[in-house]
């Protein structure tokens, strides 16, 4: 099997974001670089919990073209390639649907980080992306130009999260800062407005992920 270690660091990934709840369903992928001219990328349409290493894609940074893998590439492969083009100090990026995130991006606005640990990680601000349609070259585009060394992040109206790192332990914290930062916005939103027992348990809920510590 052709770039096995790239695929099986893709495998982990996925697992590891399902068992948090950050992919829905099929939703999300997850892209690695694997030398200069490849990089290993979900499939489109599996169940996480039955994939195998062997059914991650692997497709041309150049091109897009599938070279390997018995299952097509997730339709995001395009979006994944642009942001590895752009970035060449990004070797993993990671799109989620990360709930509380996704919830957040309905508003359409930047998000300000106030924590210094997840400025650290994300920049001083993440930009928050208009929708576009899942597997364009529109969605791709807008991504990538997003993107850059003081943004590692960006969020996008109805279609959840990108994070990116120089690897896979610096992506997927910045997921999870991403998530801390968005669980502290909608907890001091959380008005009176609510049935006093909802509105207890909805803060409790974002209590909760806010103190979890990113991984």
């Amino acid at each position: 099997m052709r770039f096995r270690a790239a695929r099986e660091q893709v495998l982990a990934t996925c697992l590891e974001l399902a068992d948090l709840g950050y992919l829905a369903g099929t939703g999300g992928n997850v892209a690695l670089r694997a030398d200069a001219a490849h990089f290993a990328v979900t499939p489109s349409a599996v169940d996480y919990y039955s994939m195998s290493a062997n059914d991650v894609c692997i497709v041309a940074l150049s091109d897009e073209r599938q070279v390997d893998g018995v299952r097509p590439a997730s339709v995001e492969s395009g979006l994944h390639a642009g942001v590895l083009r752009a970035h060449p100090e990004c070797n993993v990026s990671v799109h989620t649907h990360q709930p509380l995130a996704s919830a957040y991006s309905l508003l359409c606005q930047p998000l300000e980080v106030r924590n210094d640990e997840h400025r650290r990680l994300l920049g001083r601000v993440v930009p928050c992306l208009g929708y576009a349609p899942s597997g364009t070259a529109w969605l791709a585009m807008r991504v990538a130009a997003a993107l850059g060394p003081s943004t590692q992040a960006c969020l996008m109206r109805n279609h959840g999260v990108v994070c990116l790192g120089e690897d896979r332990e610096q992506a997927m914290a910045r997921v999870g800062a991403l998530e801390s930062e968005c669980a502290a916005f909608l907890l001091s939103r959380t008005g009176t407005a609510l049935d006093p027992s909802v509105a207890s348990r909805v803060r409790n809920a974002l209590q909760a992920a806010l103190t979890e510590e990113p991984r």
